[in-house]
């Protein structure tokens, strides 16, 4: 890949950042590629709070913009060292700053994971890809809506198309009555009857007896 190229794709990424003591992280920075000038301060007004390190002036500039990518400015108390691809850090050689007047500085290479070290502190500083990643967050929620939207709007339709007609209806109470007489079959051969109660017909019902009246010449002994 060409120098151009990785110049005008480096302009797509933004500088990551992380503060740790000893193993833990405490803090945690991401700016844009819009900002083109990263200042530090012992200050929380600033833009990157970076308490713990010696600083010459404050605001200090600790990374720019370049064409290439990022100038990171290293603070005069700080060792510097280097971390390519996820291999483990080593000391960045003197001969590979860069030297303006009294400050060093270090290109921030794509695959570079830069680590600034002063007493328990470490400030970690990478590229940042979290505008990409937003970006296709962005793409892949739109797509769930897209889906989502296209579900809603076919819901109506196949409810026309296979919503319940007379037919259907007709067919599923055919079933259902099928159902009932099956269950009522097995009923009666658990009780051990083999033809359904009938109810008994008013007809050959038998009148009660009541009360009759005997003739006045019949004694009742």
């Amino acid at each position: 890949m060409s120098t151009e190229a990785k110049s005008t794709e480096a302009k797509h990424d933004g500088l990551f950042c992380e503060l740790f003591w000893g193993t833990t992280r405490n803090e945690v920075w991401s700016f844009g590629p819009e900002q083109t000038r990263v200042l530090a301060a012992q200050d929380e007004k600033t833009a990157l709070p970076l308490y713990g390190f010696t600083l010459p002036e404050e605001p200090f500039l600790l990374a720019e913009r370049t064409e290439k990518g990022y100038r990171v400015f290293v603070p005069p108390a700080a060792r510097v060292e280097r971390s390519r691809r996820g291999d483990a850090f080593r000391p960045i050689p003197e001969a590979e700053l860069q030297r303006t007047g009294d400050r060093f500085s270090v290109e921030l290479m794509r695959d570079d994971l830069l680590r600034l070290r002063e007493g328990e502190l470490a400030l970690h500083l990478t590229y940042s890809v979290a505008g990409k990643r937003e970006a296709a967050v962005r793409l892949r929620d739109l797509g769930w809506v897209a889906m989502g939207a296209a579900l809603f709007l076919s819901l109506p339709v196949g409810f026309l198309f296979a919503g319940p007609t007379q037919e259907k209806m007709a067919e599923s109470n055919a079933r259902a009555l099928k159902a009932a007489r099956e269950r009522e079959e097995a009923e009666r051969k658990r009780l051990g009857v083999d033809t359904p109660a009938r109810p008994i017909s008013p007809d050959a019902q038998q009148t009660d007896a009541g009360v009759k009246t005997l003739p006045a010449n019949l004694g009742v002994h």
